[in-house]
């Protein structure tokens, strides 16, 4: 039985790329790991991406009420309403 790896993954090229070379180079089965923080990603299409490209098992996390709820959440988006303004104001409160 080979040794397991959690791999954070986004579904993009580097880590689907990932996946192969983890289990080609040091022989262990990937777990992968995508967490919804409320990107408007289709996170059902990154998990069957990751079990064709080889993953063995595919977890997806609902995470948006815990990232909303946190500091590092409502910093980010102030930092996202700051960047996105064309000139400076105070940060956006958000709901």
């Amino acid at each position: 039985m080979a040794e397991k790896v959690i791999l954070a993954y986004s579904g993009g090229l580097d880590t689907s790329v990932a996946i192969r070379w983890i289990k080609e180079k040091y022989r262990m089965d990937v777990i992968t790991l995508t967490i919804d923080v409320g990107n408007s990603k289709d996170f059902e299409a990154a998990r069957i991406k990751a079990l064709k490209v080889g993953a063995i098992k595919a977890i997806v996390i609902d995470a948006k009420d815990m990232f909303v709820n946190t500091s590092s959440g409502r910093l980010y988006r102030q930092m996202r309403c700051m960047k996105d303004s064309i000139r400076w104001r105070p940060p956006c409160h958000v709901r």
